[in-house]
């Protein structure tokens, strides 16, 4: 059986399943983590602090709210906004990720009341704030090494373990119960006295699992909604805990296709691997690019050269709640200092703040397009040239998104020989004109181009 007949009958499958288990009491289905209403087409926004503006403060950052709403923002992620450790700092400032207290602020940024008049200003304008956890690790002169040294892991000879080759920071041992009660509790103080609606967790997967659960547990008790991020990609951290992990393979695959090391045949067996490894209720992060690919991997522009729009496009289009890092959407094309301060220049030259408004607002009016099982499935239309264009439909009772990529660097000339997408008016997104397709259609497509259409 070919893999695209085989990526059909597994989709099929799956919504097979989903009807059958719809049909079950709510009982029947306990491991599941409800989501919260605003989650299913939200936009995440990722807000370095230090580089946002020239002065690096909740203040000067809270003037640019109402831009970001503009922008179609709904959840705003804080990298870490608590005090930065100094012992075995790296660079002047020090990394975000080096946390010495998890109930203080970085004084650098403002005050605590600083932070919660941020928050509350989102919150009128309609947007969620989470902020960066590291629960893994703390800095070597952490408030918690000082007050309980028995809490981090330790060598034969005693000395404090630092993961990975992270010489600045000191990793934490969760065989203590009073150490995850205390990160419990911090949690819920985030969200009960500061207003947080969630957050995003610091390499998840090197906390245990049990942990994140019975936090989330205590969380969902608060009677908030809230949305819980892992940087991971493990599919059993969405059974209880988070509402989403990160699309790293698929980022990864994008980098190669853009590269010409890969291509859609690589895309195509990602998406099968994920709907027979992913439950249909979990939600995947799709992105270009983020702090760490930003500073250390280079650019989406570096890395993607003349893909950028199509993958940006692919990452709203794709299951999956979207990630736009703050400068994206100028098209900043440097890499951020990540221990000094730095920042980004505003300035868009080549349009890229009203492309990606368009991406924002295709993902909130089309209902296919909408995260996890609420979402639409994908449902690959064959071409000529399946090896270097992605065609598919995403469909409901109400709505059916036809998307046509050319994922390579070079001219397509090709045939749709799939039918799904045939019988339909369309709309083009974004030219506004009316198509209707004919049977084995004739289309040209240049190096990178797309088109995306509504019924």
């Amino acid at each position: 059986m070919k893999l695209k007949h085989l990526l059909f009958a597994v989709l099929i499958a799956s919504a097979m399943l989903f009807v059958q288990c719809k049909q079950q009491p709510k009982t029947a289905e306990p491991f599941r983590v409800e989501h919260a209403d605003w989650v299913s087409n939200a936009i995440i926004y990722e807000v370095n602090v230090r580089q946002y503006t020239p002065e690096g403060t909740f203040k000067a950052f809270e003037q640019h709210l109402p831009k970001l709403k503009d922008l179609g923002v709904d959840i705003l992620w804080f990298m870490p906004i608590h005090p930065i450790g100094i012992q075995n700092r790296k660079g002047s400032l020090g990394s975000y990720y080096s946390v010495k207290d998890y109930y203080g602020i970085n004084p650098e940024f403002g005050t605590l009341d600083d932070f919660k008049s941020l928050v509350a200003k989102a919150h009128e304008l309609g947007m969620k704030v989470i902020i960066d956890i590291v629960a893994n690790h703390t800095s070597h002169d952490a408030v918690l090494i000082n007050e309980h040294p028995d809490w981090y892991v330790r060598d034969s000879t005693g000395k404090v373990v630092s993961p990975f080759d992270w010489t600045d920071v000191a990793k934490l041992d969760y065989s203590k119960p009073e150490l995850r009660r205390y990160m419990i509790d911090m949690l819920k103080y985030w969200v009960k006295d500061v207003g947080l609606d969630g957050f995003r967790c610091d390499v998840a997967a090197e906390v245990p699992t049990d942990f994140w659960d019975a936090a989330r547990a205590e969380l969902n008790a608060l009677g908030k909604p809230i949305f819980m991020l892992a940087e991971a990609e493990t599919p059993d951290l969405q059974k209880y805990a988070f509402d989403a992990d990160y699309a790293w393979e698929l980022h990864h695959i994008l980098n190669s296709i853009a590269q010409g090391k890969k291509s859609v045949i690589d895309l195509e067996q990602y998406l099968l691997k994920k709907a027979t490894t992913y439950p249909k209720n979990t939600i995947k992060m799709n992105f270009i690019t983020n702090h760490d690919e930003n500073s250390w991997n280079g650019t989406e522009f570096e890395r993607m050269g003349d893909a950028v729009k199509t993958m940006a496009a692919l990452t709203f289009v794709l299951d999956g709640i979207p990630l736009i890092y703050n400068g994206q959407e100028v098209g900043f094309n440097r890499r951020l200092a990540f221990f000094e301060k730095d920042q980004v220049y505003w300035t868009d030259s080549t349009g890229m703040t009203d492309f990606y408004k368009k991406l924002t607002a295709l993902k909130k009016k089309t209902s296919v397009l909408n995260a996890g099982e609420i979402g639409a499935d994908i449902f690959r239309i064959t071409t000529t040239a399946d090896s270097s264009v992605f065609a598919f439909v995403r469909e409901n009772e109400n709505q059916k998104l036809f998307a046509i990529f050319n994922l390579s660097s070079k001219e397509q000339n090709i045939i749709i020989t799939g039918d799904a997408h045939l019988g339909t008016q369309y709309t083009d997104y974004f030219s506004n004109g009316s198509k209707e397709f004919v049977k084995d259609e004739k289309l040209t497509l240049k190096p990178w181009e797309f088109f995306i259409y509504i019924k």
